[in-house]
């Protein structure tokens, strides 16, 4: 079923994000303060409506890969749980690509309760190799009553539910720095073409118009995502992400070529593609708001989560800050996604417990109240977020529904899409220092994922 409808309303939704008078993330805390349930036929309901058993005495360990502002308000999220359940949780820091740390920690006899897994195709990993618990009637309920169907699947393996997507991202923004936009005289591009002008505009006024990270091969996966699922539209980019089609189709060669555009002229790039391939993404968003209006770049492209690094910076959002969609290659602008879900790996009363709550709009809530957050849970009250630019993301990507598309290289075997150094994100990066071999690039691209997929 086409889907091209619902993608354009989500889009219209964030054609409004540009023109909002926005205010910083809030700081406070949030979440219900509900006591600690029983256990079964002895819980007790929080105003959300989620049961909790009693788990005085019992230690809970979760590995993720968040580190600074992320794992700091996962934290709070962890401890208002433990404040409803009397357990201890203890948060495990994770090193990518996270199906290797976890096999490690299973070897060594010690793996964690639960772990929150960044890629869809590590959650099938690790149900294809028995890491995984399937999900349990409770939890289930919740993904039931506040999911919908797209993020109940894309936890799913072979028709069992193993995860439970807690964090979500809206991996289709750009954000730039106001004052190198004024300066230049430059105004918030709507398509591909419009974009290209927007930054020789920029160039033109002596600031480099974009800070490309590419030092960290997910930030180039997601720009050829964007570029895509815009041109070649929703059904390719679905049989591209299952490869259903080879690396080498068209639809890749065309994709290649529109990102060449940018790529294929250093001088609109901080510091050439050399530099940007030195530049982890924290530092191609710092380096975009800070200077005033000589920055090192104009403009950075990646999701909602940017606003925690702008956060690290004197900028602020709104007024030194602000964002536009990604620009339509195509006939639509792109609605790309990703996301962190939960996933036991120990069959556990605790394990279980946490992923019901994570499942939960009281979760979601407290992290929402944070910023740098968007949740899937579309049963979450927006006026949870705590900024109009946040607002308008969650309500869009939860408008979305089923037609929302996650993000492509999560969806791929690990090998391929989410190591370092490694299949998409080592090809791209060399296509950022080399976009002129583009036939040569499909042709790495394709032998990967040929591997990758067993096919």
């Amino acid at each position: 079923m086409r889907t091209t409808l619902r993608i354009r309303r989500a889009a219209m939704v964030f054609t409004a994000i540009g023109a909002l008078a926005l205010t910083g993330c809030g700081d406070d805390g949030g979440g219900g303060k509900g006591k600690a349930g029983g256990g079964s036929g002895n819980s007790e309901k929080t105003p959300s409506g989620v049961s909790l058993p009693k788990l005085d005495g019992e230690k809970i360990s979760v590995a993720a890969v968040w580190t600074g502002p992320e794992q700091a308000n996962f934290v709070k999220v962890l401890k208002e749980f433990e404040k409803r359940t009397g357990a201890t949780v203890t948060f495990v820091p994770a090193q990518d690509p996270i199906v290797n740390f976890l096999g490690t920690k299973i070897a060594g006899g010690q793996p964690p309760d639960v772990a929150m897994i960044p890629q869809v195709g590590a959650i099938k990993q690790a149900a294809e190799k028995k890491w995984a618990k399937p999900v349990g009637a409770d939890a289930k309920a919740q993904l039931d009553k506040n999911y919908s169907k797209v993020w109940q699947d894309l936890g799913a393996v072979d028709g069992t539910q193993y995860g439970v997507y807690f964090k979500a991202a809206n991996k289709s923004l750009i954000w730039y720095n106001t004052k190198a936009f004024e300066n230049a005289g430059a105004s918030e591009p709507k398509t591909w073409k419009d974009f290209m002008a927007t930054a020789e505009t920029v160039s033109a006024s002596g600031v480099t118009p974009v800070s490309v990270g590419g030092a960290d091969g997910w930030t180039l996966t997601d720009w050829f995502e964007n570029i895509y699922l815009s041109q070649a539209g929703p059904e390719k980019y679905d049989q591209l992400a299952q490869h259903k089609i080879k690396w080498t189709d068209p639809s890749v060669k065309d994709a290649l070529t529109t990102l060449a555009e940018l790529f294929g002229k250093p001088s609109l790039i901080a510091g050439g593609a050399d530099g940007a391939l030195q530049t982890e993404f924290p530092a191609s968003v710092t380096q975009t708001f800070t200077g005033g209006d000589q920055p090192k770049g104009a403009m950075v492209f990646e999701g909602d989560f940017v606003g925690i690094n702008i956060a690290q910076t004197k900028a602020k959002i709104g007024t030194d800050a602000k964002v536009f969609p990604f620009p339509a290659v195509g006939a639509e602008s792109p609605v790309v996604t990703g996301g962190d879900a939960a996933v036991a790996l120990k069959d556990s009363k605790g394990a279980q417990a946490l992923l019901t709550w994570l499942a939960s709009t009281d979760a979601a809530k407290i992290w929402a109240e944070q910023g740098g957050f968007i949740s899937p849970n579309k049963a979450l009250d927006t006026a949870a977020y705590p900024n109009e630019v946040q607002r308008t993301m969650a309500k869009a990507l939860i408008a979305a529904g089923d037609a929302v598309r996650f993000d492509m290289s999560d969806q791929a075997p690990q090998s391929f899409g989410g190591t370092p150094g490694k299949g998409e994100w080592k090809t791209l990066q060399d296509f950022l220092k080399n976009p002129k071999d583009i036939a040569g690039t499909q042709a790495k691209l394709e032998s990967d994922a040929a591997k990758a997929y067993k096919s």
